[in-house]
């Protein structure tokens, strides 16, 4: 048997969905007892349900979706600070099919802010239920480099600071992390063994290679960071030992 509460409308069942809310409703307006306010109050009622139940479905959805995202690799570099970080296009190319199955669309504009020569990035983000929430950052637009010199025109620079906002509320929405040891969203790599580890160590030292020009080689191939040999794919371990093989040096 449902709760029921008093209020002006008259005693009203305490309901647990909108559906059942709607219900109520619809037997207040045929109830000529009940006037235009106290109907105005059962819909704003329905609309408070309605948006708490939409926010729940949001926070559900984002959980998913967070659940089944992995890191994200670097695929590019900043020149001026030497440093890795994966693209808004890499971001977008791994994420996108995730959150969109789980219900999300997200929307970037220009917003207003008090900085001088910045660019706020606004994210809004909406869920198939209904609930929607706004994001925003404000970027540096100013043309600087890393050491403060001028790298850039005024309207490069407005472009650049879109695009890194972009990026920095992609990853923040969805809370991902970028490193070199992943598989964008992938199960998790699986590696060489150690034994295959100390048969390329011992073919390295037997054709005298250099591992770091070799390490460096299979980076480029796989088009993936490898600072090790306890870094390199197990997929990969024919490709290895192949391109050492080449490198060995044909009896005269």
């Amino acid at each position: 048997m449902n709760d029921v509460v008093k209020s002006d409308v008259g005693t009203v069942p305490v309901v647990a969905d909108s559906t059942s809310l709607i219900q109520v409703i619809e037997r207040a307006a045929t109830n000529p007892a009940v006037d235009i306010e106290k109907m105005e109050r059962l819909l704003a009622m329905a609309e408070r349900l309605n948006a708490k139940q939409a926010e729940a479905a949001f926070n559900s959805a984002m959980t998913q979706c967070q659940s089944e995202m992995r890191r994200i690799s670097a695929d590019a570099t900043n020149p001026h600070t030497d440093s890795r970080y994966a693209s808004y296009g890499k971001l977008d190319s791994v994420l996108r099919p995730i959150y969109t199955q789980h219900g999300f669309s997200l929307t970037f504009s220009d917003g207003e802010t008090t900085k001088t020569e910045n660019v706020r990035v606004v994210c809004l983000v909406r869920h198939i239920g209904g609930h929607k929430e706004i994001h925003w950052k404000d970027m540096p637009a100013d043309g600087k480099g890393a050491k403060g010199g001028d790298v850039m025109t005024k309207t490069h620079a407005a472009g650049a600071a879109q695009q890194y906002g972009m990026r920095y509320l992609l990853k923040g929405i969805f809370n991902v992390a970028i490193g070199k040891d992943d598989n964008d969203g992938n199960e998790p790599l699986e590696l060489i063994t150690e034994e295959q580890m100390a048969d390329l160590e011992c073919l390295i030292t037997e054709i005298g290679a250099n591992k770091a020009g070799f390490l460096k080689w299979l980076s480029s191939k796989l088009k993936m960071p490898i600072d090790g040999l306890d870094k390199i794919p197990a997929k990969a371990y024919k490709d290895a030992i192949s391109g050492l093989e080449s490198k060995r040096k044909k009896p005269a």
